[in-house]
């Protein structure tokens, strides 16, 4: 299985890379985005460790049941051969309905075929008003008109 664009990344390829990872976790399924990592794929995502699509499944299954109505946009921040490090934003609300923007940064490595093989996060949440949100657009993919973290000043 391979996923197109391979390293090295240039400016292009590493933004369109970033964009198909930010509309993989806008769609909240988690079987598909588990489908852009190597089966033995290595993260670090705040204090947790995951280890291989089966966990990546679970990590974001229960990932989405806690951080409801989740909004992400990534931005490309550098990018180099066979890795690429992003910036991100996702807003998000828990179940007792207070809202939060989470901020932080991601460092991926990339396979050959274009699967990413690390990936290392680093995450801060804020608590929101629902009147401060930014990413209002219904589930799923953000509209190509919508702007991104640096025009919204994030």
């Amino acid at each position: 299985m391979s996923r197109p664009p391979f390293p090295p990344f240039d400016a292009a390829s590493a933004a369109t890379k970033a964009r198909m990872a930010e509309d993989a976790w806008n769609s909240q399924e988690p079987e598909k985005v588990a489908l852009a990592y190597t089966p033995q794929s290595i993260w670090r995502n705040r204090t947790d460790f995951v280890h291989g699509r089966a966990e990546i499944i679970a990590f974001l299954t229960r990932k989405w049941t806690e951080e409801l109505d989740y909004r992400l946009i990534k931005e490309v921040w550098a990018f180099k051969d066979n890795r690429i490090a992003v910036r991100f934003a996702y807003e998000w609300h828990n179940a007792a309905g207070q809202w939060f923007r989470s901020y932080g940064n991601e460092n991926w490595e990339f396979d050959t075929a274009g699967l990413m093989q690390n990936r290392h996060a680093s995450i801060n949440d804020l608590v929101i008003a629902s009147a401060d949100r930014l990413f209002l657009w219904p589930k799923g993919r953000r509209p190509d008109g919508h702007p991104g973290l640096s025009e919204l000043g994030l």
